[in-house]
């Protein structure tokens, strides 16, 4: 059952959204070569509970952390470990927070250092996807439009797109009504509505789509061992237009203040 949103319930969403938005401008400022994955999440954990919220994901289904921290060929879940980040490396930072019964729920990933052109343009290209997708969430259109889009700019990159992990509707909890495919096809699904919110996160593998679960049964990765990359925000529908609750904002400013690609892109 979808779960549709009063304006009141957006506002609060909004909070909860931009807890997790800040939680990751942080991220921004401290993240690099030789900063350990374990030392993000702590930071996380308190800058979450300083600000009146609780992780999202700390406990979730027995997750053991505040933080998703997934690293280069992992596409999603990963487990934040003592393995300080390298020069080269990626890392796909996933928050979720609670505050006033509701979730938050977004992603960046990062550049560790330099990265080559070929890295740099996956992480631009699942970035331009994300927000393509967002330009598909208007009235009229449907679940698939949105999934279509995404693939369809990603495709034709030559890239793979996960399809057994999937956006989905947020609210009370973190897993609602409708999932939201990163592939589709155009005017099929779900109908848009005034009300929905949705967590659209491209996962966008720079080989094959297929991927695996390593022997901790939390962590994806791909099957060839190739980078991926995953960006998310939470959208709500208002007035037949896509409200992003969510923002990229302090990521990126703390990003080009450290003199780093923050690779900005916004076209709504």
């Amino acid at each position: 059952m979808i779960h549709l949103k009063s304006a009141e319930e957006i506002e609060l969403m909004r909070e909860s959204a931009q807890i997790v938005s800040r939680t990751l401008g942080l991220i921004a400022e401290k993240i690099g070569p030789g900063v350990t994955p374990l030392e993000l999440d702590k930071l996380a954990y308190e800058y979450i509970h300083d600000n009146g919220a609780v992780p999202g994901f700390l406990g979730f289904n027995g997750f053991p952390n505040s933080l998703c921290i997934s690293v280069n060929e992992a596409v999603v879940h990963g487990i934040p470990s003592d393995k300080p980040l390298e020069e080269g490396d990626i890392a796909s930072i996933d928050c979720g927070t609670v505050k006033n019964g509701y979730y938050g729920d977004h992603a960046y990933t990062f550049a560790i250092g330099e990265v080559s052109p070929e890295v740099e343009k996956l992480l631009r290209i699942t970035k331009e996807s994300l927000y393509i997708g967002i330009e598909q969430m208007v009235w009229g259109n449907r679940i698939g439009d949105i999934g279509y889009a995404i693939q369809q700019h990603a495709e034709k990159e030559g890239y793979g797109i996960v399809r057994e992990l999937v956006g989905h509707g947020l609210g009370k909890t973190m897993h609602e009504d409708p999932q939201v495919p990163n592939y589709g096809r155009r005017g099929r699904g779900k109908k848009l509505q005034n009300g929905m919110v949705l967590a659209i996160e491209p996962m966008v593998n720079m080989g094959t789509k297929d991927i695996l679960m390593l022997e901790d049964d939390w962590t994806i990765v791909t099957a060839d061992q190739k980078y991926s990359a995953h960006f998310e925000h939470d959208i709500a529908m208002v007035d037949g237009k896509p409200d992003i609750l969510s923002t990229f904002d302090y990521v990126e400013e703390a990003l080009e203040k450290r003199g780093m690609n923050a690779m900005r892109f916004q076209t709504i």
